[in-house]
């Protein structure tokens, strides 16, 4: 029995060191409290509070869209000339026998073919696109309506992200 008691005394004594320890870290582990933190701060001068930015108010955005809008109107209107005639076209072979690395004559500019794809397909007809581009890198697109490609045909440069309309005389291939 004596055997018992004493491993039972080892191990209260084991425990009691063990509460002692988690009492220091409790109190450690709150950390100073903000009168401790902040004494003998009085003569400290804190930066000021950054201004609040104004948002743009919904109408505002509207406005700025539309203003972009009149924009691009204007600059492709500007671009597209007054003349909405058809170009006079010169083709070696039917156009949906255009491919790539084909040659395509622009008012006497040249152009190489990247693509012929459809771009909408309209159910009773097809809106296709036949991507260019030149010995400078810029691309275009030649688009047109398969119905009725002689009326349709127009020429867009790509700008940025947008596809502006440009005028055009004439189109061989």
């Amino acid at each position: 029995m004596r055997r018992r008691k004493a491993g039972n005394m080892a191990k209260k004594t084991k425990t009691s060191k063990k509460n002692k320890k988690d009492e220091e870290e409790d109190e450690l582990a709150g950390g100073a409290s903000l009168d401790d933190a902040f004494a003998g701060d009085e003569d400290v001068e804190y930066a000021p509070s950054k201004p609040k930015k104004e948002k743009k108010k919904k109408k505002d955005l509207d406005e700025d869209l539309d203003d972009a809008e009149e924009e691009v109107e204007e600059i492709s209107k500007a671009m597209s000339g007054a003349n909405d005639e058809p170009p006079t076209i010169k083709a070696s072979k039917p156009v949906s026998k255009v491919k790539k690395g084909d040659r395509i004559r622009i008012d006497g500019k040249e152009y190489i073919v990247d693509s012929h794809y459809v771009l909408i397909d309209h159910k009773t007809t097809k809106e296709m696109a036949i991507e260019l581009y030149d010995k400078d890198d810029k691309d275009y697109q030649l688009r047109y309506f398969d119905d009725q490609m002689e009326s349709t045909l127009q020429l867009y440069e790509l700008q940025e992200i947008l596809y502006l309309k440009r005028p055009m005389k004439s189109v061989e291939w």
